[in-house]
């Protein structure tokens, strides 16, 4: 049995997908099973990382769990995990934990993963880039004005869409090993005036990009996160403009297709960015 935590949301949802499509046994941890819309063979029980009692069932007869990376909550599922006999872990993770300078959230990652590392359970951690689905916080914009405003507009970043990151870590769960680390990004480079054109093309509508100054935007960020995760990202965007951006490395080989392009991604989210 496969557990898969944080199983709806963009990428946890995906990995019970893959999984399924694999034909393993999966059971997929929720706050709301109830409304979960995952597929009628999936195993859907109530769990809660906040609430470790909640843990108990869920982990029963589980050899194998992909771990949602809820910052500062983990270690009650992995004591349970390890009393219940778990025998690997993946762990979403971020690329940011390799960086020179890890900022807010690497800082944040690398927290987790020394937990899991303390946990003494066999474990992979999947380190994505940024994820597409960032851009779906353009959708309320693009439908009140037709316009996207953000900083560093030149700014090229490659990021990867979450069925990407979920076919990685079911690979990660399924393989016959414990695999190394996976730090990977989407397959193209593009500004977010690029990404923005893209968006548009999609959905047949038009659409434009105004620029905005990194105290407006920091502003708008911190409303939605921590202030210094706010900076990171803003950070990551400078950098980019300043030629300090991530080199392109997909991990197609692990899953055996091409990644997907960001056009591709727009298609299947279209109706997020219709509603």
């Amino acid at each position: 049995m496969i557990l898969v935590t944080g199983s709806t949301g963009n990428v946890g949802r995906n990995v019970v997908r893959e999984l399924v499509a694999r034909g393993e046994r999966v059971r997929a941890l929720t706050r709301n099973p109830a409304g979960s819309g995952l597929p009628a063979e999936v195993d859907v029980v109530e769990g809660d990382f906040t609430k470790p009692d909640t843990l108990y069932a869920a982990l029963d007869g589980v050899r194998r769990a992909f771990v949602f990376p809820l910052f500062g909550a983990i270690d009650g599922f992995l004591a349970h995990a390890r009393r219940s006999g778990v025998e690997r872990l993946v762990l979403l993770s971020s690329s940011a934990v390799t960086f020179r300078v890890p900022g807010w959230i690497g800082a944040a990652h690398q927290r987790n993963e020394a937990e899991v590392r303390a946990s003494g359970i066999d474990a992979t951690f999947v380190r994505p880039t940024l994820f597409m689905a960032n851009d779906l916080a353009w959708a309320g914009q693009i439908a009140a004005t037709g316009v996207v405003r953000g900083p560093y507009a030149k700014a090229p970043m490659a990021p990867v869409d979450e069925r990407d990151v979920a076919a990685v870590a079911s690979v990660a769960l399924t393989s016959d090993r414990t695999l190394d680390d996976v730090s990977f990004t989407g397959p193209q480079s593009l500004n977010q005036v690029e990404r923005v054109r893209i968006i548009a093309d999609v959905l047949g509508v038009p659409v434009g990009f105004e620029e905005i100054s990194r105290a407006e935007a920091h502003t708008h960020l911190a409303r939605h996160m921590p202030p210094p995760a706010a900076d990171f990202l803003l950070d990551q965007l400078k950098d980019a403009v300043d030629g300090r951006g991530e080199a392109i490395s997909t991990a197609e080989s692990l899953v055996g297709r091409a990644a997907h392009t960001y056009a591709s991604w727009v298609e299947h989210r279209i109706a997020d960015f219709r509603r």
